[in-house]
């Protein structure tokens, strides 16, 4: 394990190093680059309309234009789905107890709903937590967020009843 966590900073330390190398500059030009964009843009972690009028987040990030990268999509959801685990865990005692299915069904859940809204799911969280997942799969039905969501509430529904993909 030591050897593949080595591996893995080995090859982050490599990529840093082939980012320094595109954006021709040495380490120290580029951290101060990175400092003058972030003074002369400003660091927004919600999006606004920049003095152009375009939608921008991050760093004068115009991402009306450019959109996202497909690695940058990757790592919002993963940050995403960490936060859902993170919720999870520190609001259901049982969570860890669960199969991976299931706790694929909650992480799902919190993803669409927030933390906050699933929580209002008592009736469900209750079966959940006793187990009863068949009890559980008709409490998460009988929502809004089931008739919002449609065939995902019932995909999901399936999985948190059979613990498994279920055909008719």
């Amino acid at each position: 394990m030591l050897g593949t966590r080595y591996l893995k900073k080995e090859k982050r330390m490599a990529d840093i190093e082939d980012a320094y190398k595109e954006f021709e500059l040495d380490f120290t030009d580029r951290q101060t680059l990175i400092k003058e964009l972030k003074r002369d843009e400003g660091v927004k972690t919600h999006p606004y309309k920049c003095s152009a009028g375009k939608l921008t987040i991050g760093v004068g990030r115009n991402i009306e234009d450019n959109g996202i990268s497909e690695s940058e999509i990757e790592y919002l959801l993963e940050n995403d789905i960490r936060s859902c685990v993170s919720d999870l865990k520190l609001n259901f005692s049982f969570y860890n107890g669960l199969d991976g299915t299931r706790k694929r069904v909650l992480i799902n859940m919190c993803f669409n709903l927030g933390i906050t809204r699933l929580l209002k799911f008592k009736k469900f969280i209750r079966a959940v937590e006793d187990g009863d997942y068949e009890t559980a799969s008709v409490e998460m039905m009988d929502s809004l967020w089931a008739k919002q969501v449609g065939p995902r509430a019932e995909r999901l529904r399936d999985l948190m009843k059979y613990g498994k993909e279920h055909t008719s």
